[in-house]
């Protein structure tokens, strides 16, 4: 199993609007796409004055990852809905893909 943990670097005082429009809007729909998310949430801190936040999900294989996520980034309902309103409070990101075992992702979720 993979989990990917994708940690956002966020425009400084935009944290609070990012996390509820992922939360409200993107999250609804990465799981109707098939993608399990384990967690999305703030970080407990913050670096140089600039606002964090995790994503942190979890798939079968890297194939599944690539499939879900060209079809996720590539539909209607991620262009025309939170994209934009997620993209613009991001300054920079960066993901790590770790292999575990289920055990460890269930107990991420928990």
């Amino acid at each position: 199993m993979l989990l990917e943990i994708r940690t956002y670097r966020l425009h400084p005082g935009t944290a609070e609007e990012f996390v509820g429009v992922m939360r409200e809007q993107a999250l609804p729909l990465l799981e109707q796409q098939g993608i399990r998310v384990v967690r999305a949430e703030r970080s407990l801190t913050s670096e140089d004055g600039h606002d964090e936040a995790c994503l942190i999900r979890a798939f079968a294989s890297s194939e599944e990852r690539d499939s879900l996520e060209t079809t996720f980034y590539s539909s209607e309902a991620w262009r025309t809905g939170p994209r934009e309103a997620i993209l613009s409070r991001i300054e920079s990101y960066h993901t790590v893909v770790l292999d575990v075992s289920a055990e460890a992702v269930d107990a991420l979720a928990t």
